[in-house]
């Protein structure tokens, strides 16, 4: 039974849902939910995800949200090949690093896309228009989040706790690779790498991943054989529109030195509580 998949082609919860699919084989219709017309509040959609976000998938009469939770269902509904591990302890550490993605570096991502790309885009429009995208967010936490980088930019408190959530991802990432396996849950790439990947590629498209994984050699290597994944390719790259593409890779220069300070500064902090780093 073929997957409905309601998308944004550049979001970053449904690159790892495609990907998913792609490794499972599974084929998809695809339905384009316009995140820049607010068509994800629209009566219909919401209907299907009451958060009113992206991605979505129907399969079976039944919708499945959460983009994390959409990509365990169809782990199991899909067995072959299987992306999560066996046992229950590998899986409950699979899991932790979703939990890192979700709770941190998807609110960091957002902070870090907003104040590079959609800050200035946000600035160009009216007040009116300004105050309906703040409105139409839905979430207070969310709505200040976005009110507080699009006032503040890069001086956002946001932006810091942005900053320090990708921080503490590539520290426990450098040391997990450090190992000698080529995948984060060793041997064979799992739910645990496809759910970091698009994060990591944002940072990448926005010409800003050096800032956190110059001196993170198996970082490096990592992010090499992520590369070479058809599924990545296809579920990421291929996808990306020209314009999509510079957007990106014109905007991030605009925020790498104050960024670059935060890390530099975050680091200092942290060597000096602990020594050993």
């Amino acid at each position: 039974m073929t997957v409905t998949l309601y998308q944004f082609g550049n979001s970053v919860c449904c690159q790892k849902v495609r990907i998913t699919m792609l490794e499972k084989g599974v084929e998809w219709d695809s339905v384009e939910v316009n995140l820049f017309r607010n068509e994800q509040y629209a009566p219909s959609y919401l209907m299907l995800n009451p958060k009113g976000v992206v991605p979505t998938i129907l399969h079976a009469g039944q919708p499945i949200i959460e983009s994390t939770l959409i990509c365990e269902y169809l782990d199991e509904t899909f067995p072959d090949p299987p992306l999560a591990p066996s046992s229950p302890a590998e899986r409950s550490q699979m899991r932790l690093w979703s939990k890192m993605v979700d709770e941190g570096l998807h609110e960091g991502i957002s902070e870090i896309s907003f104040c590079a790309m959609f800050r200035e885009r946000l600035r160009a429009s009216t007040e009116e228009q300004r105050e309906t995208r703040f409105n139409n967010i839905g979430d207070p936490k969310r709505r200040d989040r976005f009110k507080s980088t699009y006032e503040q930019g890069p001086a956002s408190p946001f932006v810091l706790y942005a900053v320090a959530s990708f921080e503490k991802a590539f520290a426990q990432l450098e040391k997990t690779l450090s190992t000698g396996s080529p995948w984060i849950l060793g041997g064979q790439m799992s739910l645990a790498d496809i759910n970091l990947m698009p994060y990591v590629a944002r940072l990448e498209f926005l010409g800003l991943l050096d800032l956190w994984i110059d001196q993170r050699p198996h970082i490096k290597a990592w992010w090499s054989r992520v590369l070479e994944q058809r599924s990545f390719r296809a579920g990421i790259l291929e996808p990306l529109t020209e314009a999509e593409r510079a957007e990106m890779w014109l905007s991030g220069p605009k925020i790498r030195e104050p960024l670059g300070k935060l890390i530099l500064d975050l680091r200092a902090k942290m060597a000096a509580l602990d020594p050993t780093r």
